[in-house]
């Protein structure tokens, strides 16, 4: 069925059920880039879609994001995803991810009937989107990707990281392309963030959005833009990434890169400081970054 309503970013990527171990506690939760990707689109006011494979005895965790207003198309399958997150030290910026459940692989028939300026793949693992269906999915609009769904992989009961076979040819599709710096570095082997940046834009990626312990790293029309993130805690670092790209493709839709930059890093900074998805309001973010001057 056509679905009338054109969103301004889709998401695609399977929900999951996490297990976060972290400052001596253990959680459950749900999770998934979708999950705290879309919900601060939705508090901004934007019309956000997640096409998600789930459950159908899981669908009720999805809930938080239904009341954020956001718009659900189920792909229902046999389980839910799901990965153990267990973080390393007290600054959460290691941690060992442990795969728990794997929903499969999306289809082209997945996405009919639903328009949207955006495409963002946040998937969690490899084998949720294929080449194929990133080229489907550029020639219906704006096409953003997360580099953990195709450079995170499942071996046995470890998830690791491996290079990207298919990154020649797929960059030159995305329009907006998120990275943190390990999974930077696995793509281009080099451990300098501005130049692995570089080297991601070389292979056709139009702007780079790189995570990393110094902050948010924009490198787009051949400028950096670098703005630290400022949480006052940690309680809230998983999501960190996800929360980051959204948020940047929901300012970037009407301010440019530098600014959409240093929106998402403030934006974050704030979701860092309670776990789960942003809760705040645009007013939040927006006096924060007047304090710090932005």
């Amino acid at each position: 069925m056509k679905n009338n309503e054109i969103f301004d970013i889709a998401m695609i990527g399977h929900f999951s059920k996490d297990v976060i171990i972290a400052l001596g506690e253990t959680t459950t939760m749900p999770g998934g880039a979708v999950y705290y990707g879309s919900i601060p689109v939705a508090r901004m006011g934007l019309r956000a879609a997640v096409i998600t494979k789930i459950a159908e005895g899981d669908l009720h965790l999805a809930k938080p994001m239904l009341d954020a207003g956001v718009s659900l198309f189920p792909v229902l399958s046999e389980v839910t995803s799901g990965i153990e997150n267990r973080y390393l030290d007290a600054t959460m910026e290691r941690r060992e991810c442990t795969p728990l459940a794997f929903a499969g692989a999306y289809g082209e028939s997945d996405f009919e009937g639903i328009d949207a300026k955006i495409w963002h793949v946040g998937a969690l693992i490899k084998g949720e989107v294929d080449l194929d269906l990133l080229r489907y999915l550029s020639a219906r609009g704006r096409l953003s990707a997360d580099a953990q769904g195709f450079v995170r992989v499942i071996r046995g009961n470890s998830l690791v990281y491996e290079d990207w076979a298919d990154k020649r040819e797929a960059l030159p599709l995305i329009e907006f392309f998120k990275t943190d710096a390990a999974e930077a570095e696995v793509l281009t082997g080099e451990t300098d963030v501005k130049e692995a940046a570089k080297i991601l834009a070389g292979w056709g990626a139009k702007e780079i959005i790189l995570s990393h312990p110094g902050g948010l790293l924009i490198y787009a029309d051949g400028e950096f833009t670098n703005t630290p993130f400022t949480p006052r805690n940690v309680r809230g670092r998983t999501g960190r990434g996800d929360t980051c790209i959204c948020s940047y493709l929901a300012r970037r839709l009407t301010h440019s890169p530098a600014d959409s930059g240093k929106f998402a890093a403030v934006l974050v900074s704030l979701k860092m400081e309670k776990e789960g998805p942003f809760s705040g309001s645009m007013e939040s973010v927006l006096e924060r970054m007047k304090e710090l001057g932005y």
